[in-house]
C-alpha cells in the first residue's frame, strides 16, 4: 500500500471491518483506522489516513485518541518529519489480549461492582426478595467464575494460548466422556 492507494483487497477488508466494529459497538471510522494501521507496513500521519480514507481529518483525530485509549494504536516519531505518525499493534494474539482486557474493565467489572453491591443489600434487607437475592447471587456466581477464567486465559503465554484454541473440542469431548463415566 502507498500513500492513499488501496487495493481492492485491502479496501474490502477496511469496509468490512469498520462494519464490524459498528456491530461491537464501535464508531465505523474508529475501526476503519484501526484496519488501515493493521494493514499498512509503516506507520502513517494523520492527514494521510484522512485522505486515504475520505474522512474529515477532526474525525481521524477522534479516532486515533480513541484507539490510543484502547492501547492498540501508538504515536511513533519518523525521522525528519515533524508530524506525529500512527502504526498499530500488529500482534493478533496481543490485540485480542488488549482489547478484551479492556472491555472487561469497561463492560464487566462495574456490573460485578453494581452486583456485588446489590447482593449485599438484598441480603441486609430483612424483607429482602428471596427469589431476587438467588437471581442475582447466581449471576454473581458466574460472572465471578467466567472472570476467573479469562484472567486464567489472558495471562497464558501465546504458545500456551493457541495449544488451549487448538485443543477447544477434544476438550469438550473429553468432559463429555468423563461425565458419562461419573453418571454411568
Amino acid at each position: 500500500m502507498t500513500h492513499n492507494a488501496l487495493t481492492p483487497v485491502a479496501q474490502k477488508f477496511i469496509l468490512h471491518w469498520g462494519e464490524m466494529g459498528t456491530r461491537w459497538g464501535i464508531n465505523r471510522t474508529v475501526a476503519q483506522v484501526h484496519a488501515l494501521l493493521f494493514l499498512s507496513p509503516r506507520p502513517v500521519p494523520a492527514d494521510e489516513i484522512s485522505a486515504t480514507l475520505a474522512v474529515a481529518r477532526s474525525n481521524v483525530s477522534t479516532s486515533l485518541r480513541e484507539l490510543q485509549g484502547w492501547r492498540i494504536v501508538r504515536v511513533v516519531h519518523v525521522l525528519g518529519d515533524r508530524r506525529d505518525h500512527f502504526e498499530s499493534i500488529k500482534d493478533v494474539w496481543e490485540i485480542f489480549r488488549i482489547v478484551s482486557e479492556e472491555r472487561k474493565r469497561r463492560e464487566i467489572d462495574p456490573t460485578l461492582h453494581v452486583l456485588a453491591d446489590c447482593v449485599q443489600e438484598v441480603k441486609a434487607d430483612p424483607r429482602g426478595d428471596a427469589y431476587t437475592r438467588e437471581r442475582m447471587e447466581s449471576m454473581l456466581e458466574f460472572l465471578t467464575a467466567m472472570t476467573g477464567l479469562f484472567e486464567e486465559i489472558i495471562r497464558m503465554p501465546t504458545g500456551a494460548l493457541k495449544g488451549v484454541v487448538k485443543l477447544r473440542g477434544k476438550v469438550i469431548t473429553l468432559l463429555g466422556t468423563e461425565k458419562k463415566k461419573a453418571t454411568g
